[in-house]
């Protein structure tokens, strides 16, 4: 079935690495899932109701907002899609990024709500309606099962194919929800075998808490990509697989990637190049670099050129010392620009130190313990760090 609507829907369907083909994925995957979590949502809400069941009414709210999700993605995907202007000049993609926390809101009210009523049933505040458990239910139960197990399945295959950690994200979402509605499904047995109906109450409540839960990690995650995140690793491999074809760069650092909006990236970066060759040669070398980031990946990025002494003993000599240092202080951080200025009474070791987020060491500490080090083995020799963060 997955391999039929990609046939169906996405033109060169074997392109996975195509943006354009990653897209009409993402596009195609979103519309299945708002279709089949309506359809849940439509027959979970009819047996509830017909049932007297708040366990499966919030069910089928589970549902609904999963359908309302992907379907407000697609109607702010057209007016993310507009393009750059003179008040926007990095377009307009972040609007689904707002309208991802709308929904949010909406999918917690929805959770509150529903955990509100199944509590106040529980602590005998209010009473709950007789639920009446029928073969129907059991059936339209089953039914949703599958087809959640089948969505999930699907997800998987597409987010395997195009490599998204999104989609597959989706794909785990979508069989945690099949193993609520499994819960819900054995507390309508154990009702009707037994009568417990408040158990209806008790299972209504869990799967109000997987709602809220499930807005709490939408809302965190819109609120991280208006904020400023870190590139997923997925971005940061892609360009350095790139970069890796150019056997003219030596190394990268800097990089910075700035998410302006799904499939809107724009990303800066400092190549390490020999300062000893052609300064127009490595220069047409970084535009062909710049240009083939930007058709593979949909990435407009800019690349400062670096020059680096790699044939100058000295310079590789003292190098090689401030690498020793480091390994001796248990610094496994990586430097760069690294540039010697010798005087008559002293020499000057410039260079960065990228300092991860983890780290139990600060900056400060970090340049000191560096510095000491130095001075002690070399006291004429000082050092001009600047700390860098991943």
């Amino acid at each position: 079935m997955t391999e039929l609507i990609s046939k169906l829907f996405v033109k060169n369907h074997k392109d996975y690495k195509n943006p354009d083909v990653r897209k009409k994925y993402g596009t195609v995957s979103s519309g299945v899932g708002i279709v089949t979590n309506l359809i849940l949502a439509l027959i979970k809400l009819f047996a509830g109701l017909l049932a007297s069941s708040m366990a499966i009414v919030a069910d089928a709210f589970n549902n609904l907002s999963d359908a309302g999700s992907s379907l407000i993605t697609l109607i702010s995907f057209k007016l993310s899609a507009k393009p750059a202007d003179k008040e926007h000049p990095f377009g307009h993609a972040r609007f689904e990024y707002i309208a991802s926390m709308i929904v949010s809101f909406l999918i917690l009210l929805v959770g509150f709500e529903l955990f509100s009523g199944s509590f106040e049933v529980v602590l005998g505040l209010s009473e709950s309606e007789n639920t009446v458990i029928n073969n129907l239910t059991f059936i339209i139960l089953a039914i949703s099962i599958g087809l959640k197990l089948w969505l999930g399945i699907f997800y998987r295959k597409i987010g395997k194919k195009i490599d998204s950690k999104m989609i597959l994200a989706t794909s785990l979402d979508s069989l945690t929800d099949s193993i609520s509605t499994g819960a819900v499904l054995a507390s309508s047995i154990i009702i009707k075998l037994t009568g417990f109906v408040i158990l209806d109450a008790i299972v209504g409540i869990g799967v109000s808490v997987i709602i809220i839960v499930a807005g709490i990690k939408i809302l965190n995650e819109t609120k991280n990509a208006l904020l400023g995140e870190a590139p997923v690793q997925e971005i940061v491999d892609d360009i350095k697989n790139v970069v890796e074809q150019y056997p003219d760069i030596i190394g990268m650092h800097d990089l910075l990637v700035h998410n302006y909006g799904p499939g809107r990236f724009i990303a800066s970066f400092h190549a390490e190049v020999d300062g000893a060759k052609d300064i127009y040669m490595l220069h047409d070398m970084i535009d062909n670099a710049e240009r083939e980031i930007k058709e593979k990946l949909g990435i407009a990025c800019t690349i400062h050129l670096d020059p680096i002494a790699t044939d100058d003993e000295d310079v590789m000599r003292l190098r090689q010392f401030i690498d020793e240092v480091m390994a001796e202080l248990g610094f496994n951080y990586h430097i760069h620009d690294f540039r010697v200025v010798i005087g008559n009474t002293h020499t000057n070791l410039i260079f960065d130190v990228v300092l991860p987020f983890d780290s139990s060491v600060t900056e400060k500490e970090l340049v000191s313990k560096i510095e000491s080090s130095v001075s002690e083995k070399k006291p004429n020799h000082f050092c001009v760090i600047t700390v860098d963060r991943e």
